[in-house]
């Protein structure tokens, strides 16, 4: 039965039943499984407003104009902990719920996450409400209909509209229960539960969004653009130079009395264009077939000129994404809002418009992010924590060590790889040697730096041929280092092949408990490995086997301290605001007279997520302190 619930004059007069809102309290409170829908004016949360709120199950579903009903009497339902609400992509509701009525909802089920998280790795899936409710229920929905809600503002709702809410409603009752079994044929209950508690902290980020100092950006914008040109310059003048470019150096320069002579370009070349960059470099390097990253790296150190060009391109790259073009990503309220994609294949976390993950790592773009007077930034990060879910994962001595006493673990590996070159390329007051701690000696970090680059590899599923180009060297001499590494810590081996071999061997690959996240190979095949011609899907798998553990517990700990701060936040009505995350890194604004208090138990948080899963409590946060946001 379909009930609606607004202004009479508004509701059309057809088979509808008419209730009140204290109504819908009476008949939700008995309930332990509702679902919930939203219908809004736009998409924009900080400047668009919901307009209908849909709650209810399989037998009655209840339409409540938003435009003139609170939804305060049924805050106490939403804001339960003991009834499940079923939404499909929770994350855009809920923004709208708690920007509209100030309700911070709990105890969601995300039909949206939950089938992401059932079909983790599989090729062609579709997640849209849609396509989950052909794919369980047979249903088709109209999904045109929902375009009649943007910019409806005072006018009656029609019939078809109503349906169409109440239907949403019915259909995710019903999503869920097919869903139940398939979550526990494969043991996805405590990763679902995961998902479904830190959407809400995902969408509590994005509501709070970011402050940026605009002036201060545009200031960094106008300092990029003048090293972009300046390396424009320099390319210029490196080609000018080189005879074997001289094709590209214009004999004579077509001047007019407007630009002065020194501004006239001598060289045919638009470095911005790929196909002509890649004709001037086939002159240095014959074989070379584009002048993406991968290629150019390999070759930057043997010509000045490919050197200058990566650097320009890095430069450019900076104006392109973070310039004047990224004030396009501010809100209606004039913040940044990103938009978090929460499951990849490992589990970790990307996010878009615009990508936050990626912004430079150079504190200068993320001092640009302040904090409101009379509040701090203040951000926990976890110490090497993919190095320690490697040691716990294998157990290895060296590494469990090093770990427990503080050591610099890279210079330790290090030393055991290289053995008696280490010891004789220690400087007279090298720390290291005395005290185990990372040291200033010249071959030591060069040395260091090799180790420490496979070290974080590994995590990354990283082969001789990768090993080769990031350091410089042969494939010959990176499948040597290898070597070496894995004769010096044989357990990290073990490990890492036992995962390659259960990926190849089951077709998937689980993250550690007590999450056990699942990623799926769509390559895979029964007796693949007998497959001659399957080698290059047998790679694939076996690398991804080695990451996604790793990467995956890795973010199953973040999701898991995010949950607890979210948390202690309404618990203590603490004045603290969740405004980031970054992989291993989570970042609030804290009132400043509570900064000493939330310093202290936001590491507590931290740690006590990664006991969860690194049980050795080994992995330790580090918090700061800050008036923006850093690195």
């Amino acid at each position: 039965m379909i009930y609606t619930v607004g202004i009479k004059t508004l509701i059309p007069k057809t088979e509808f039943a008419q209730c009140n809102i204290e109504d819908v309290a009476r008949y939700c409170e008995t309930k332990k499984v509702l679902g919930v829908d939203t219908e809004t004016e736009g998409f924009d949360f900080t400047c668009k407003k919901m307009i209908m709120f849909q709650i209810g199950d399989e037998e009655n579903q209840f339409i409540i104009d938003t435009r003139f009903i609170s939804l305060e009497p049924i805050r106490h339902i939403l804001e339960s902990k003991n009834i499940i609400k079923i939404l499909h992509n929770a994350k855009f509701d809920y923004k709208f719920i708690k920007t509209t009525s100030n309700i911070k909802l709990e105890c969601v089920y995300d039909t949206f996450l939950t089938e992401r998280v059932l079909n983790c790795g599989k090729d062609g899936m579709k997640y849209g409400l849609k396509d989950v409710c052909k794919k369980y229920l047979n249903v088709e929905i109209n999904k045109e209909v929902r375009n009649q809600f943007i910019n409806l503002e005072g006018h009656p709702f029609k019939a078809d509209q109503i349906v169409y809410g109440a239907k949403d409603v019915e259909y995710l009752v019903g999503i869920r229960e097919h869903q139940l079994p398939l979550i526990d044929k494969y043991k996805l209950n405590n990763v679902v539960d995961l998902e479904n508690e830190v959407v809400l902290s995902f969408a509590d980020i994005e509501c709070n969004g970011l402050d940026l100092d605009t002036e201060q950006w545009k200031t960094l914008d106008e300092i990029n653009n003048n090293e972009a040109t300046a390396l424009q310059l320099n390319l210029d003048e490196i080609l000018i130079e080189n005879h074997k470019l001289q094709k590209f150096v214009a004999k004579y320069v077509q001047a007019d009395m407007f630009t002065p002579i020194e501004e006239l370009r001598k060289v045919n070349v638009k470095w911005t264009s790929p196909k002509q960059v890649l004709e001037v470099f086939q002159c240095l390097v014959p074989d070379l077939d584009n002048v993406n990253g991968k290629a150019m790296y390999k070759h930057r150190f043997s010509y000045e000129i490919i050197d200058t060009y990566v650097k320009y391109k890095e430069a450019m790259k900076l104006c392109t994404s973070y310039g004047h073009k990224f004030f396009d990503n501010l809100a209606g309220d004039n913040r940044i809002h990103t938009n978090f994609h929460q499951i990849l294949d490992t589990g970790r976390v990307s996010s878009s418009k615009p990508n936050m993950q990626q912004i430079p790592a150079d504190n200068r773009f993320r001092n640009c992010f302040t904090a409101p007077i009379g509040w701090s930034f203040v951000s926990a990060d976890y110490s090497s924590q993919e190095l320690n879910v490697i040691a716990f994962g294998s157990k290895d001595p060296v590494w469990l060590k090093a770990l427990e006493e503080g050591q610099d673990l890279h210079s330790t590996c290090a030393e055991l790889v290289y053995g008696d070159e280490w010891l004789n390329a220690a400087e007279e007051d090298c720390v290291y040697m005395t005290k185990k701690l990372k040291c200033n000696c010249k071959q030591h970090k060069k040395l260091r730096t090799n180790v420490k680059t496979i070290n974080f590899g590994l995590a990354y599923g990283m082969g001789p041929h990768k090993l080769s180009d990031t350091l410089n060297i042969s494939v010959e001499g990176a499948k040597e280092l290898i070597e070496k590494y894995f004769q010096a810590f044989p357990s990290i081996k073990g490990f890492l092949d036992k995962l390659g071999n259960f990926g190849k061997k089951y077709g998937y690959i689980k993250t550690f408990p007590p999450y056990n996240r699942r990623r799926w190979f769509t390559s895979w095949y029964p007796k693949i490995w007998d497959n001659k011609s399957a080698s290059m899907q047998l790679g694939t798998i076996e690398r991804a086997s080695k990451n996604t553990p790793i990467q995956g517990a890795s973010a199953d700990m973040t999701k898991r301290a995010l949950i607890s701060m979210r948390d202690y936040i309404k618990e203590h009505d603490a004045p603290v605001k969740l405004v980031m995350t970054v992989h291993d890194q989570i970042d609030t604004i804290c009132r400043n007279d509570y900064l000493e208090t939330w310093t202290g138990d936001m590491k507590i948080l931290m740690e006590m997520a990664a006991n969860e899963i690194v049980t050795n409590r080994l992995l330790k946060a580090e918090v700061s302190v800050s008036n923006c946001w850093e690195k």
